[in-house]
């Protein structure tokens, strides 16, 4: 049995938050694939984050104001249709969310009333076109309601000032279900590392991944899964995962599970034969500071950028140590000589969207941390087998580490700890 209560709780909170404005939030859409054939439903994360509904063809409309309301326009009951597509929830079930329920069919009538008596309206625009016109035409149908002396809307806000702040900082029922996502991901890493040997295809491992995910009852992938071998692992967004491993390969593996809605991002890079070679284990180790580095920063106060800088400041430090580039370390960091080797960004927000929501700047500049943001932090190196311009025993070589920290009012925990990264335990893991 779901527990709605939190759901209700945040609708509270965006009541408070948007005094007298209305905020409408729709479901998403099902997309079609090909003929009759739609794609996998996925819930809109800020729908799902305020109802915890997960079906269609759904609208969610805050009132707020003297006397705050929670309306739900849904799919009424149809036993016709529900012998094809599955069990709705109906406007009687829908008692069970804690919201008013109302038949979808009622909403080009009522959307406008419900505006009438607020000054503002809060919603996301350019997502969804019909879900644009609708609200367009309930304002321009409700400000006629002006010459009768009556307060109608006169602000369009963007519904993200208020939605996207609230999943910024994680309740400790989000923090359980990233937990979950993240344990099942390492499961998975753990049988991969396990499972892996020279001649496998690459999608084989993408295979167990999955397999593993959906076993442990995650509802998907929260991405498409990153299993880059040899010089594939030098390419950032590789998920064709299609070649054959060789012997004295490294794998790079970047994946997640979903769980409750919640994602997990977690990336380790393992030897196809169990060992590294002495030119793997130097630009592996050079990643590894570099992550650690940055890990050591994160806490309430520090800000993404400073992350960033401080896997910088290893990653230029190693590759001078490693004979690519000349001069110093320094030099290097300052003049971004690095960038060639290391052209992403160290951290990102995490939720319920792998690139999770909430501003990354206040007045422009980074914005600390603080606790309650979950965040990755991934540094890497790539070294394409077509540079040229750097030793031989390095080209073809990708590493990348990434893993899900939680900040707390002491620092930062690391939620995917677990998951072998030093290069021993990763050799012996590979090897059980």
């Amino acid at each position: 049995m779901v527990d709605f209560s939190p759901f209700m709780r945040r609708r509270e909170r965006v009541l408070a938050e948007i005094e007298d404005g209305v905020l409408i939030c729709a479901s998403a859409a099902p997309s079609v694939r090909n003929n009759d054939v739609t794609h996998e439903f996925r819930q809109d994360s800020d729908f799902y984050y305020l109802t915890g509904f997960d079906e269609p063809d759904a609208l969610l409309v805050l009132s707020g104001g003297a006397s705050p309301r929670s309306i739900l326009f849904l799919r009424p009951k149809d036993p016709a249709r529900e012998l094809w597509d599955g069990e709705r929830l109906g406007i009687e079930g829908a008692a069970v969310l804690g919201v008013e329920a109302r038949p979808i069919y009622e909403l080009e009538n009522e959307l406008p009333r419900l505006l009438v008596g607020h000054s503002s309206v809060f919603a996301r625009f350019g997502g969804d076109e019909l879900v644009d016109v609708r609200i367009a035409r309930a304002m321009r149908e409700a400000r006629r309601e002006s010459r009768r002396g009556v307060l109608c809307p006169s602000v369009l806000v963007d519904a993200a000032n208020v939605l996207h702040e609230l999943r910024r900082k994680k309740e400790d029922g989000e923090v359980q279900l990233l937990e979950r996502a993240i344990a099942i991901t390492g499961e998975a890493f753990a049988l991969a590392m396990n499972q892996v040997r020279p001649d496998m295809y690459e999608y084989e491992i993408e295979a167990l991944l999955r397999a593993t995910f959906r076993a442990r009852g995650s509802e998907r992938v929260a991405y498409e899964p990153i299993v880059g071998s040899g010089d594939n692992a030098t390419v950032l967004h590789y998920v064709k995962n299609r070649r054959q491993m060789q012997d004295g390969d490294l794998v790079l593996v970047d994946a997640g599970c979903e769980y409750g809605y919640y994602a997990a991002d977690i990336t380790r890079t393992f030897p196809v034969s169990g060992r590294f070679s002495r030119a793997q284990r130097e630009v592996y180790e050079v990643v590894l500071a570099a992550q650690q580095a940055a890990v050591e920063v994160a806490a309430p106060g520090a800000t993404l950028e400073e992350l960033h800088q401080a896997a910088v400041r290893r990653i230029s430090e190693g590759l001078v140590a490693l004979g690519v580039l000349q001069g110093s370390a320094r030099d290097v960091e300052a003049d971004g000589r690095y960038k060639p080797f290391f052209m992403h960004k160290t951290s990102h927000y995490l939720g319920m969207d792998v690139h999770d929501v909430g501003g990354y700047f206040e007045a422009g500049k980074p914005r600390p941390l603080e606790p309650g943001v979950v965040i990755t932090v991934e540094p890497g190196l790539y070294f394409s087998s077509a540079a040229v311009d750097i030793p031989e025993r390095f080209r073809g070589i990708g590493v990348r580490f990434e893993d899900d920290l939680l900040i707390e009012a002491g620092g930062a925990r690391v939620l995917s700890a677990s998951i072998p990264k030093d290069p021993t335990d990763v050799e012996r893991a590979c090897r059980a």
